[in-house]
Order: C-alpha cells, then structure tokens, then sequence
C-alpha cells in the first residue's frame, strides 16, 4: 500500500527571506518544528550543496522521523545568476555543475533536485526556441547524472511573471518528451498552475504520468486553507492516478511559520487522510 505523503519547506538562503517558505534560516528548529506537527519530510532550499552537511541532515531527518522530499536549485538563480538556458556554453555549463553538485547530494538520501527559476528565459538575444534548446540540452546531462545516482530531476512549470519557457504541466509534459530522459519529471505547483491552468485537476489527469512532486499551494500563496482553490478534486485526479509522492507546502509563513506549517497539515489530512489512502 502507498501513500501521499506530507511535507514543508525551509529556506536557508537569506536573500530569499521574504519567498514562499514555510520556515526560514535556523535548520535545526525547523526540522523539529516540522517533526513534531507529523509530517512526513522536508524539502530544503540551500545556498548551494556545499552549504549543507550530510551528517547533520541524516541525524536531522532521523531525529525527527523525516524524509528529504526535495532540494531546490534557485539560489543558483538568485545568488550567481545561473541559467540552465543561458545563450553561453559556458555559462550553461557552470549552471549544470551547480545543479549536479545538488544532485550528489540529494540522491544521498534518495531525494530529487528541482529546476524552477533556474530555467532562465529568452531574451538577451536569444529567442524562446533558442532558450528552450539550449534549457533541453542542460536537462539531458543533468538527467545522465541524476539516473546514475537513482533520482529524478523534477521541473517545475513557473508563472508567465517568472520565465516564458515552461509555465504549464503541457509545456512540461512536451520538454520531457522532447528530452526522452525517463528521469526528468515535473513538479506541479498549485500556485503557478492556479495563474496558468484552466482547470488544474484536468491538467493533473492529462499529465498524471509526468507528475513527480506536488508543490501544496492554495491561491494566494499561502497555506492550502488560506485562498480559493479547489483543493478536493485536485487532491482526488492525484489519488485516482495513483499518485505516490510528497505535497510540500512551498508557501509564506502566513500569519507565523508554525501556523503555516498547522494550517498546512491540517489541511494536508482533510483532503488526503491520514495515511495517505
């Protein structure tokens, strides 16, 4: 039997202080805060692999009974201006070093690295097509990496505010069949897909195969609980294709972080149960 399993974020990055995590800075309270609540892993955001230490994370997680769910690869955008797209070889080259070295050490304890803001976008004289080649290209060499080592690399479809590359699960669903890498799944976020998508539960259905992580967003970008997304058919397309990964609530700290991370397990065991189903 399996299960959805449940999961929160924490962001170690402090340029990124006011971005949708549901903890920020200390590691340490965040793993026992996220314990303590039941849920089942953590996804971390960290300045880069080097910042994170294997042994602290393995006592951490087995301390509070986690999971890693995931470990994002943003700050390569935000800290250095990394671009897995980027229209120089080089430039692209050193984008896919920072996310292999993310890769080494997520699939350490079996998690996935994601790509999101570190897609890039066109422009600087380079066409979409152009970008969108040269992000597909950068997605197989990490896929070679991430399948050697027994983890997936998950892409994550963004908001037309943030790239112009791949902003729905269709996008998404077409990359990964262009890159014909089997380790190259998408991570649906319910914030973006509620901006981009017309109907985000049929979205789910069409491109369940490609679904590797879930992103447990309500609209407004805070905890599922605090916007208008109709979370129970969205919740029931995951169910009904067979759905076996985390929902990591990637969200503000709304009103606090610990009610972020109350609101979200909350909810997390109204629509799914505990137990998963």
């Amino acid at each position: 039997m399996y299960a959805i399993r449940s999961s929160a974020t924490v962001c170690l990055v402090p340029e990124a202080r006011r971005g949708p995590f549901v903890f920020h800075g200390d590691l340490s309270e965040a793993f026992k805060a996220i314990g303590d609540l039941g849920f089942d892993g953590i996804e971390i955001f960290p300045p880069s692999a080097d910042s994170l230490n294997n042994d602290q994370i393995s006592d951490l997680l087995t301390d509070n009974n986690l999971r890693l769910a995931a470990v994002g690869t943003g700050a390569g955008m935000i800290l250095h201006g990394l671009s897995l797209s980027h229209r120089d070889r080089r430039a692209r080259e050193r984008a896919c070093a920072y996310v292999r070295r993310i890769i080494d050490f997520a699939s350490l304890f079996g998690a996935p690295a994601i790509v999101g803001s570190m897609q890039g976008r066109s422009g600087s004289g380079q066409t979409r097509e152009q970008a969108l080649a040269n992000l597909m290209d950068s997605l197989r060499q990490l896929c070679v990496s991430a399948s050697d080592r027994g983890v997936p690399v998950l892409l994550e479809p963004l908001n037309r505010y943030e790239t112009d590359l791949v902003n729905t699960l269709q996008d998404g669903a077409e990359v990964c069949e262009k890159v014909r890498m089997g380790d190259l799944k998408l991570l649906a976020d319910l914030f973006h897909m509620n901006i981009e998508e017309a109907d985000i539960a049929q979205s789910i259905e069409i491109h369940a195969e490609h679904i590797g992580h879930v992103h447990f967003a309500d609209s407004s970008r805070r905890a599922v609980g605090f916007g208008h997304t109709p979370m129970e058919p969205i919740v029931q397309a995951l169910k009904k294709n067979g759905y076996k990964g985390f929902l990591s609530a990637e969200v503000f700290p709304y009103p606090d972080s610990r009610s972020a991370a109350h609101m979200t397990i909350g909810s997390f065991n109204r629509y799914v149960g505990w137990g998963g189903f």
